[in-house]
């Protein structure tokens, strides 16, 4: 395929984009001849391969009304305590949006009139920042973790590990498997999507 090149100074010249628009996407790459299936290997490999977001760090005696705030606006599902309320000391807690809703919301109790230090979860599970993707998925799937603290040597955080961020990494592992898939899903209707 070949397009005209608005604006050149050559009239009429044109340029092959074939090539371009068959290779543009990586699933759009060429599966013929490999056949996939899910690769134990995936599950040694280290989490920091996995796409993470820096985590928010607070001090105990911030508000949840402060918490709060800062995981909206930064989109984030909970928020680590830690001793000097920076990533630049050790974790103590974390703070997350199962803790608004249990410990807040279903309590009647009001947000801005509570430090972060009475609704925490002190000295949450962590992971090394040099643990294996297995080790996350048996720690989340065990314990009914969303969000997994990663912490380097000194217990300081290194990062925080959804599980969004894992179905990120399994759909960039399984690309054309995943995102091409037909859009009725099998389903004879659609679902409403309230809660969703």
């Amino acid at each position: 395929m070949t397009i005209a090149i608005p604006g050149n100074q050559n009239r009429g010249s044109q340029i092959d984009v074939s090539d371009e628009i068959e290779h543009d996407e990586a699933y759009f790459d060429d599966a013929s001849g490999r056949a996939r299936s899910f690769d134990s290997r995936l599950l040694e490999e280290p989490l920091t391969l996995l796409p993470s977001r820096p985590p928010l760090a607070m001090s105990e005696a911030a508000s949840v009304t402060d918490a709060m705030h800062a995981m909206k606006r930064r989109h984030r599902g909970c928020v680590l305590i830690t001793q000097e309320g920076s990533l630049d000391s050790p974790l103590i807690g974390i703070f997350t949006e199962r803790d608004v809703l249990l410990k807040i919301i279903d309590c009647g109790r009001n947000p801005a009139t509570i430090g972060l230090g009475e609704v925490m979860t002190r000295d949450p599970e962590s992971l090394a920042i040099d643990a294996k993707l297995a080790w996350a998925l048996n720690m989340m799937s065990v314990g009914g973790f969303r969000h997994l603290p990663v912490t380097d040597e000194r217990g300081w955080p290194a990062f925080i590990l959804s599980v969004r961020d894992i179905v990120e990494f399994l759909v960039e592992s399984f690309p054309s498997e995943i995102l091409n898939l037909p859009p009725d899903f099998r389903r004879a209707k659609s679902l409403a999507r309230d809660g969703a």
